[in-house]
């Protein structure tokens, strides 16, 4: 459906479900929304996922990557507006659940085609007569929740980072400069319960700015410190193969564990509706989103590309697991905390600009099922469902990256839960339902090839990256 079209729709039938939001969004802002949610400091692990892939595997991961959530994006943009045949009314759907339920609505996943049977038989135990919407309400649910647990870990080691970098400074590179993560997540969690209290998405552009221009910041700073690595040496380290292994199995669940963490670094499809619905008009917001979209993950494929580059290219076989926090670098120290200050900053606000959207959900869900309730009614200017809802799930992101604080590991099992089902697979079953695909036709034969590749994919991921958490957590 082309911008035009979707204009002359909103024109011809009555549109359902329009914002209450004065809507001021344009290209830049949809942009600095995306880039907080996709350069996240999984930019800074690349490195060490390009170590495990080496130099022709790697950097072709995160182009293939790159390209997988190019068509999920244009694919979720294509559904902001939908029109339902049945009763000739146009649905404006905020949100990546909405659209699923919208457009999917009560199709049962036992109905789905080929090898969406192996799907359901994944996920029969929790959705077993069931409808699409609870599935994929699950899925974004537990994707919200990971990421903040995600960034709850990094942000506890960019903390800790800066007072190793300065404990090095002053005693050396042998000192004894080994800490806890468990206070910095404490005060990183303190930051969110005060930050969760912005009321939605709309009131976050100013945050996206700051984050997302920390997000460049330090992913220039880990990309400049190794390419001066590289110019220092005199050599660029790495091989074709990545590292070597005296364990062939080692190697197998390593290059699972990069490609989670390449998976994850390119995770934003949750979010895309959010920002869309934020976007004023003319021009379509469906060509604003598209124009962002690509120039959003073309910028960050640039980046992913330099930055996990230069740290293979210093490292070699030695890369840590994030470049600025794994002390491949000490000096200069200055620089080191400033970068690890900004990737701090960074999450901050992409935990919001993810969690504001579960916040969206859960909120108005229970407004609607308790209309009556005092959780409901603010009190001056705090509400007591959002004070409640909010702090509590602040907490349980905290007590999760706790228990399992290991950065990688996490990372890569993040990436393969959720990468096929929300970025692949509703994506395309939605495609098929609004340009009404034929099948057994071309186009719908090529997407069910392409679905099946990234399951198989996933599998592996998600394997790969159970076995680095149990053997960590459990040795």
């Amino acid at each position: 459906m082309a911008g035009g079209d979707c204009e002359e729709e909103e024109q011809q039938t009555p549109l359902l479900q329009t914002s209450p939001h004065k809507l001021t969004g344009n290209v830049w802002t949809a942009l600095a929304h995306i880039i907080t949610g996709v350069i996240g400091s999984g930019v800074l692990s690349l490195a060490w996922s390009m170590a495990q892939l080496g130099w022709i595997a790697g950097p072709l991961s995160l182009l293939i990557f790159a390209f997988f959530t190019l068509v999920s994006a244009s694919f979720i943009c294509d559904v902001h507006l939908y029109a339902n045949p049945n009763n000739g009314t146009t649905t404006m759907n905020r949100s990546y659940l909405q659209a699923v339920q919208t457009i999917l609505g009560e199709l049962l996943l036992l109905n789905l085609n080929i090898h969406l049977q192996l799907a359901y038989l994944l996920f029969s135990t929790l959705i077993s007569g069931n409808k699409n919407g609870l599935v994929c309400g699950c899925l974004v649910y537990f994707s919200i929740f990971k990421t903040g647990v995600v960034y709850t870990i990094t942000s506890a080691i960019s903390m800790r980072a800066i007072r190793q970098s300065n404990c090095y400074h002053k005693e050396g590179h042998e000192g004894d400069c080994e800490y806890e993560d468990t206070y910095y997540m404490l005060v990183f969690g303190i930051v969110q319960i005060a930050a969760s209290q912005i009321p939605n998405i709309f009131h976050t552009k100013w945050l996206s700015i700051i984050a997302a221009t920390m997000s460049f910041t330090y992913s220039f700073i880990g990309m400049g410190l190794g390419l001066a690595q590289v110019i220092g040496q005199g050599k660029i380290e790495g091989s074709i193969s990545g590292i070597s292994t005296t364990n062939p199995a080692q190697k197998v669940w390593l290059v699972a564990q990069a490609l989670g963490d390449i998976a994850f670094s390119f995770t934003f499809s949750l979010i895309l509706l959010e920002i869309q619905s934020t976007l004023k008009s003319p021009p379509s917001q469906k060509e604003t989103m598209k124009k962002a979209s690509t120039i959003a993950i073309f910028t960050t494929s640039l980046f992913y590309l330099c930055c996990g580059g230069s740290g293979y290219a210093a490292f070699g076989d030695s890369t840590p697991g994030n470049l600025l926090t794994g002390f491949g670098f000490y000096e200069p120290f200055w620089l080191i905390d400033f970068g690890n200050a900004c990737i701090v900053v960074h999450l901050v606000g992409g935990y919001q600009i993810y969690s504001q959207t579960l916040f969206a959900i859960v909120e108005r869900w229970y407004a609607e099922k308790f209309p009556e309730s005092v959780l409901t009614r603010d009190v001056g200017r705090v509400n007591p469902l959002r004070l409640c809802f909010r702090t509590t799930y602040v907490i349980l992101t905290m007590a999760v990256g706790m228990i399992f604080p290991y950065f990688n590991q996490v990372v890569a099992f993040a990436g393969s839960v959720i990468f096929w089902p929300l970025t692949i697979y509703f994506p395309v079953e939605m495609y098929f339902v609004q340009k009404k695909v034929v099948p057994w036709s071309a186009n719908w034969i090529l997407l069910r090839i392409y679905s099946l590749f990234c399951l198989i994919v996933t599998l592996y991921i998600l394997a790969g990256s159970i076995q680095g958490l149990i053997t960590l957590r459990f040795g």
